[in-house]
């Protein structure tokens, strides 16, 4: 593998993991939106994350109240490093 590939895969996991954290944290403080602080955090980050998770949640609508959209589009994230490596492992 060559230090460019290298160095974009490295880039790509990075973000990938920052934003992993950022989904997290969102998904964490949406239990606890009656506190102020929660509700100025998410107001943050909901521009952030929303345009991603609201991808999966066409795809799988709130169950009960419940948001389950978030597990896939985190499954899929984590999915993404993989497929890079391996695909610039072929070429």
């Amino acid at each position: 593998m060559s230090n460019i590939s290298y160095l974009v895969i490295n880039t790509v996991t990075n973000f990938i993991q920052l934003y992993l954290i950022l989904i997290f944290v969102r998904i964490l403080l949406s239990w606890f939106q009656t506190a102020e602080w929660a509700g100025n955090v998410i107001s943050f980050l909901a521009p952030i994350t929303d345009p991603y998770l609201n991808i999966f949640r066409s795809f799988i609508p709130p169950l009960g109240g419940i948001d389950f959209s978030a597990i896939l589009a985190i499954f899929v994230l984590q999915l993404i490093p993989q497929l890079l490596i391996s695909i610039v492992g072929v070429i």
